[in-house]
């Protein structure tokens, strides 16, 4: 691409295991953009109150601790990198303890405006643009994308990625996991999993990894150039 390109700040939605982190990643280092995993992030904050003993079904105990971790997200889509007051939680945050909680920390009102907070500032930060993953991006962090796109998949497709990915893990038991996760995440009060209205929609289930990707990076080529053309008309 060429550097005179517009940046685009692009939205990409869904649910676990639609294929949203590795298509994110693989999109950011084909066109260019720099790269968020915003999903990282709320793992890095229930990490945190694990790690310093609050209670994750306490909501006002999480309110009260939520500003206190210092969370930094490098963007580079080779190689993301997340640290919580200088400690590189990559690993720590994909363990199952953490898993299993940060749906709760994550409903949390007072953590949700925190992090978009944070989130808002990496995009505008992103010179060139940037690919921003997570569950509300489109409908809330970014209302204002230039593009986005929401990710789906069969519940059983989802479970047979999702348990690739964890060694020993049963796909029953995982397709069960996520159902359960779906139905927290959709259901909170602030900031829902759910599909903006103008985003475009693609279904991963009989899909391959690379056809993802290309049909995304096909859907940002078309907006930068949906995008120059009007603005070379304006400028006539």
């Amino acid at each position: 691409m060429s550097d005179t390109v517009e940046s685009v700040i692009v939205a990409i939605d869904g649910p676990s295991g639609t294929g949203k982190s590795s298509t994110s990643k693989a999109v950011a280092a084909a066109l260019g953009l720099s790269y968020l995993d915003t999903g990282a992030q709320y793992r890095a904050i229930t990490w945190w109150m694990i790690s310093n003993g609050v209670d994750t079904q306490d909501a006002a105990a999480i309110a009260t601790a939520a500003g206190k971790p210092v969370i930094v997200s490098g963007t580079d889509p080779a190689e993301p990198t997340i640290t919580v007051d200088g400690e590189d939680t990559s690993a720590a945050i994909r363990t199952q303890a953490v898993t299993s909680k940060v749906s709760a920390v994550s409903a949390v009102p007072e953590v949700r405006a925190l992090i978009t907070e944070l989130q808002r500032s990496i995009a505008a930060a992103a010179e060139k643009g940037i690919v921003v993953e997570g569950r509300d991006i489109g409908t809330t962090v970014l209302p204002d994308a230039d593009l986005k796109i929401f990710l789906t998949a069969s519940p059983e497709a989802r479970a047979a990625r999702r348990s690739g990915e964890i060694k020993g893990a049963d796909v029953a038991a995982t397709r069960e996991a996520l159902i359960k996760r779906d139905a927290a995440d959709s259901s909170r009060k602030t900031s829902p999993l759910a599909k903006a209205d103008d985003a475009v929609e693609v279904d991963t289930t009989a899909l391959t990894l690379q056809q993802v990707i290309e049909c995304v990076v096909s859907l940002v080529e078309e907006k930068r150039s949906a995008t120059d053309n009007a603005e070379k008309r304006a400028a006539r």
